[in-house]
Protein backbone atom coordinates (compact mmCIF):
# COMPACT_ATOMS: atom_id res chain seq x y z
CA UNK A 1 0.00 0.00 0.00
CA UNK A 2 0.88 3.39 -0.66
CA UNK A 3 1.68 5.77 2.15
CA UNK A 4 0.69 9.58 2.27
CA UNK A 5 1.10 12.15 4.69
CA UNK A 6 -1.56 14.67 5.75
CA UNK A 7 0.27 17.91 6.78
CA UNK A 8 -2.92 19.71 7.82
CA UNK A 9 -6.12 18.27 9.41
CA UNK A 10 -8.40 19.64 12.33
CA UNK A 11 -9.63 15.61 13.51
CA UNK A 12 -9.95 16.60 17.10
CA UNK A 13 -13.03 19.56 15.98
CA UNK A 14 -16.87 18.67 16.87
CA UNK A 15 -17.26 17.61 13.25
CA UNK A 16 -16.08 14.64 14.56
CA UNK A 17 -17.41 14.01 17.30
CA UNK A 18 -19.68 11.55 16.42
CA UNK A 19 -17.35 9.15 14.51
CA UNK A 20 -14.05 10.44 15.45
CA UNK A 21 -12.39 7.12 15.83
CA UNK A 22 -13.61 5.57 12.53
CA UNK A 23 -12.60 8.31 11.07
CA UNK A 24 -8.78 8.19 11.88
CA UNK A 25 -9.07 4.44 11.05
CA UNK A 26 -10.52 5.03 7.82
CA UNK A 27 -7.45 7.06 6.83
CA UNK A 28 -5.09 5.12 7.97
CA UNK A 29 -6.57 1.95 6.52
CA UNK A 30 -6.48 4.17 2.55
CA UNK A 31 -2.39 4.23 3.41
CA UNK A 32 -2.32 7.78 5.48
CA UNK A 33 -0.49 6.91 8.02
CA UNK A 34 1.04 10.30 9.45
CA UNK A 35 -1.48 13.20 10.02
CA UNK A 36 -0.11 16.69 11.24
CA UNK A 37 -2.95 18.25 13.56
CA UNK A 38 -2.10 22.28 14.20
CA UNK A 39 -4.05 23.66 17.15
CA UNK A 40 -6.15 26.77 16.84
CA UNK A 41 -6.33 28.79 20.16
CA UNK A 42 -6.84 28.24 23.83
CA UNK A 43 -10.13 26.45 23.59
CA UNK A 44 -8.59 23.91 20.96
CA UNK A 45 -6.02 22.18 23.13
CA UNK A 46 -7.31 20.08 25.34
CA UNK A 47 -9.22 17.93 22.57
CA UNK A 48 -6.41 18.34 20.56
CA UNK A 49 -4.31 16.41 23.03
CA UNK A 50 -7.38 13.71 23.75
CA UNK A 51 -7.08 13.50 19.56
CA UNK A 52 -3.55 12.64 19.70
CA UNK A 53 -3.72 10.13 22.22
CA UNK A 54 -5.89 8.14 20.60
CA UNK A 55 -3.63 6.99 17.80
CA UNK A 56 -0.22 8.48 18.74
CA UNK A 57 1.69 6.66 16.12
CA UNK A 58 -0.18 8.13 13.75
CA UNK A 59 -1.46 11.73 14.94
CA UNK A 60 1.49 14.69 15.53
CA UNK A 61 0.31 17.23 17.15
CA UNK A 62 1.39 21.30 16.05
CA UNK A 63 0.62 24.39 18.68
CA UNK A 64 -0.30 27.39 17.53
CA UNK A 65 -2.58 30.64 17.80
CA UNK A 66 -4.87 31.19 14.51
CA UNK A 67 -4.95 34.69 13.20
CA UNK A 68 -8.96 34.39 13.14
CA UNK A 69 -8.81 34.25 17.37
CA UNK A 70 -7.00 37.34 17.54
CA UNK A 71 -8.79 39.94 19.22
CA UNK A 72 -8.09 43.12 20.76
CA UNK A 73 -7.00 41.50 23.82
CA UNK A 74 -4.92 38.57 23.08
CA UNK A 75 -2.05 38.49 25.76
CA UNK A 76 -3.44 36.27 28.34
CA UNK A 77 -4.66 34.07 25.26
CA UNK A 78 -1.15 33.69 23.52
CA UNK A 79 0.40 33.08 26.64
CA UNK A 80 -1.55 30.20 27.48
CA UNK A 81 -0.69 28.69 24.01
CA UNK A 82 3.14 29.31 24.34
CA UNK A 83 2.84 27.52 27.69
CA UNK A 84 1.50 24.26 26.34
CA UNK A 85 5.16 24.48 24.47
CA UNK A 86 6.60 23.06 27.74
CA UNK A 87 4.36 20.43 27.79
CA UNK A 88 4.83 17.89 25.20
CA UNK A 89 6.16 17.38 22.20
CA UNK A 90 5.51 19.09 18.75
CA UNK A 91 6.41 19.09 15.11
CA UNK A 92 5.82 22.52 14.65
CA UNK A 93 4.18 26.32 15.24
CA UNK A 94 0.75 26.41 13.50
CA UNK A 95 -1.94 27.26 12.71
CA UNK A 96 -0.64 30.90 12.69
CA UNK A 97 -0.65 33.65 10.24
CA UNK A 98 -2.93 36.65 8.90
CA UNK A 99 -6.48 36.68 7.94
CA UNK A 100 -7.82 39.71 6.52
CA UNK A 101 -10.60 38.17 4.89
CA UNK A 102 -12.23 37.54 8.34
CA UNK A 103 -10.85 39.43 10.57
CA UNK A 104 -9.60 42.74 9.00
CA UNK A 105 -10.43 45.09 12.53
CA UNK A 106 -7.49 42.97 14.24
CA UNK A 107 -4.74 43.10 11.60
CA UNK A 108 -2.24 45.53 13.59
CA UNK A 109 -2.49 42.47 17.00
CA UNK A 110 -2.66 39.42 14.39
CA UNK A 111 0.61 41.01 12.56
CA UNK A 112 2.52 40.90 16.23
CA UNK A 113 1.11 37.35 17.33
CA UNK A 114 2.34 36.11 13.81
CA UNK A 115 5.93 37.60 14.63
CA UNK A 116 6.05 36.27 18.31
CA UNK A 117 4.98 33.44 17.09
CA UNK A 118 7.11 33.04 14.33
CA UNK A 119 10.34 33.59 16.62
CA UNK A 120 8.47 31.19 18.99
CA UNK A 121 9.57 28.45 15.95
CA UNK A 122 13.19 29.84 15.93
CA UNK A 123 13.58 29.38 18.98
CA UNK A 124 12.40 26.27 19.75
CA UNK A 125 13.74 25.07 15.89
CA UNK A 126 10.41 23.99 14.83
CA UNK A 127 9.03 24.59 11.30
CA UNK A 128 5.86 27.12 10.96
CA UNK A 129 2.71 25.85 9.33
CA UNK A 130 1.20 29.34 7.89
CA UNK A 131 -2.41 30.28 7.01
CA UNK A 132 -2.68 33.06 4.75
CA UNK A 133 -5.97 34.90 3.41
CA UNK A 134 -5.80 38.47 1.41
CA UNK A 135 -2.57 38.72 2.71
CA UNK A 136 -0.06 37.33 0.50
CA UNK A 137 2.06 40.26 0.26
CA UNK A 138 1.91 41.28 3.89
CA UNK A 139 2.58 37.60 5.00
CA UNK A 140 5.82 37.68 2.78
CA UNK A 141 7.26 40.51 3.99
CA UNK A 142 7.08 39.75 7.33
CA UNK A 143 8.83 36.40 6.35
CA UNK A 144 11.58 38.53 4.64
CA UNK A 145 12.01 40.41 7.68
CA UNK A 146 12.21 37.24 10.23
CA UNK A 147 13.93 35.15 7.84
CA UNK A 148 16.57 33.58 9.18
CA UNK A 149 18.61 29.76 8.87
CA UNK A 150 15.82 28.70 11.81
CA UNK A 151 13.24 30.10 9.72
CA UNK A 152 11.08 27.04 7.72
CA UNK A 153 8.11 25.50 7.01
CA UNK A 154 4.73 25.41 4.93
CA UNK A 155 2.09 27.74 3.38
CA UNK A 156 -0.90 25.68 3.96
CA UNK A 157 -3.87 25.52 1.38
CA UNK A 158 -1.71 27.18 -1.34
CA UNK A 159 -4.00 28.54 -3.96
CA UNK A 160 -1.85 31.21 -5.20
CA UNK A 161 0.18 31.67 -9.01
CA UNK A 162 3.38 29.84 -9.80
CA UNK A 163 5.03 33.55 -9.34
CA UNK A 164 3.72 33.81 -5.91
CA UNK A 165 5.74 30.03 -5.09
CA UNK A 166 8.63 30.80 -6.43
CA UNK A 167 8.24 33.88 -4.29
CA UNK A 168 7.98 31.57 -1.10
CA UNK A 169 11.23 29.24 -2.65
CA UNK A 170 13.53 31.89 -2.35
CA UNK A 171 12.65 32.18 1.37
CA UNK A 172 14.29 28.68 2.15
CA UNK A 173 13.16 25.70 3.85
CA UNK A 174 9.77 26.51 2.74
CA UNK A 175 6.57 23.94 0.82
CA UNK A 176 3.38 24.69 0.07
CA UNK A 177 0.77 22.62 1.28
CA UNK A 178 -1.94 21.65 -1.91
CA UNK A 179 -5.35 20.33 -0.74
CA UNK A 180 -8.77 19.61 -2.13
CA UNK A 181 -9.07 22.85 -4.36
CA UNK A 182 -7.12 21.02 -6.88
CA UNK A 183 -9.30 19.16 -7.68
CA UNK A 184 -12.11 21.89 -7.67
CA UNK A 185 -13.68 22.12 -11.49
CA UNK A 186 -13.55 25.81 -11.35
CA UNK A 187 -10.17 26.30 -10.08
CA UNK A 188 -7.34 27.11 -11.89
CA UNK A 189 -4.36 26.23 -9.45
CA UNK A 190 -3.81 23.67 -11.35
CA UNK A 191 -2.16 25.59 -14.73
CA UNK A 192 -0.13 26.39 -11.07
CA UNK A 193 0.61 24.00 -9.82
CA UNK A 194 1.67 22.16 -13.08
CA UNK A 195 4.92 24.49 -13.08
CA UNK A 196 6.00 23.99 -8.97
CA UNK A 197 8.87 21.92 -8.39
CA UNK A 198 7.81 18.42 -6.05
CA UNK A 199 10.48 19.27 -3.82
CA UNK A 200 8.45 21.96 -2.23
CA UNK A 201 4.90 20.51 -2.43
CA UNK A 202 3.28 18.95 0.61
CA UNK A 203 -0.14 17.23 0.67
CA UNK A 204 -3.01 18.54 3.09
CA UNK A 205 -6.82 18.13 3.62
CA UNK A 206 -7.78 21.09 5.61
CA UNK A 207 -10.17 18.62 7.27
CA UNK A 208 -13.16 19.13 7.76
CA UNK A 209 -13.02 21.62 5.52
CA UNK A 210 -12.50 21.62 1.70
CA UNK A 211 -13.32 18.59 0.42
CA UNK A 212 -11.95 17.33 -2.51
CA UNK A 213 -14.03 16.24 -5.73
CA UNK A 214 -16.13 14.26 -5.40
CA UNK A 215 -17.04 15.13 -1.30
CA UNK A 216 -17.23 18.70 -2.49
CA UNK A 217 -19.50 20.54 0.33
CA UNK A 218 -19.61 17.66 2.54
CA UNK A 219 -17.27 17.19 5.85
CA UNK A 220 -13.62 16.56 4.82
CA UNK A 221 -11.76 13.18 5.74
CA UNK A 222 -7.98 12.84 6.09
CA UNK A 223 -9.23 9.81 4.09
CA UNK A 224 -9.03 11.64 0.77
CA UNK A 225 -5.40 12.46 0.54
CA UNK A 226 -5.60 10.14 -2.28
CA UNK A 227 -7.56 11.56 -4.04
CA UNK A 228 -5.76 14.52 -3.71
CA UNK A 229 -2.85 12.76 -4.43
CA UNK A 230 -4.34 11.01 -7.99
CA UNK A 231 -5.30 14.80 -9.11
CA UNK A 232 -1.71 15.55 -8.14
CA UNK A 233 -0.38 12.72 -10.37
CA UNK A 234 -2.77 13.99 -13.35
CA UNK A 235 -1.38 17.58 -13.66
CA UNK A 236 2.34 16.72 -12.88
CA UNK A 237 2.55 13.88 -15.06
CA UNK A 238 3.60 11.50 -12.88
CA UNK A 239 2.75 8.40 -11.31
CA UNK A 240 0.62 7.93 -8.01
CA UNK A 241 3.75 5.89 -6.49
CA UNK A 242 6.05 8.94 -7.51
CA UNK A 243 3.89 10.97 -5.74
CA UNK A 244 3.33 9.04 -2.47
CA UNK A 245 7.02 8.70 -2.70
CA UNK A 246 8.07 13.02 -2.73
CA UNK A 247 5.51 13.85 -1.43
CA UNK A 248 6.18 11.76 1.59
CA UNK A 249 9.55 12.45 1.96
CA UNK A 250 9.07 16.03 1.65
CA UNK A 251 6.47 15.87 5.06
CA UNK A 252 9.29 13.55 7.07
CA UNK A 253 11.80 16.37 5.89
CA UNK A 254 10.02 19.34 7.46
CA UNK A 255 8.40 18.03 10.13
CA UNK A 256 11.10 15.57 11.25
CA UNK A 257 8.71 12.60 11.79
CA UNK A 258 9.28 9.38 12.51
Amino acid sequence: MLKFVDTHTHLYLNHYAQDRTEVIQRAIDAGVTRMILPNIDKQTIDQLYRTVDLFPDNLFPAMGFHANSVKQEYTEDLKFVEKQLEKRKFYAIGEIGIDLYRNKEFKQQQIEVFKIQLNWAKQLQLPVIIHIRESFDLVLDILQQENSPQLRGVVHCFVGTYEDAMKIRQLGDFYIGIGGILTFKNSDLAQHVRKIPMDMILLETDAPFLAPHPYRGKRNESSYIPLIAEKLAQVKGLTLEEIAKITTENALKLFNLP
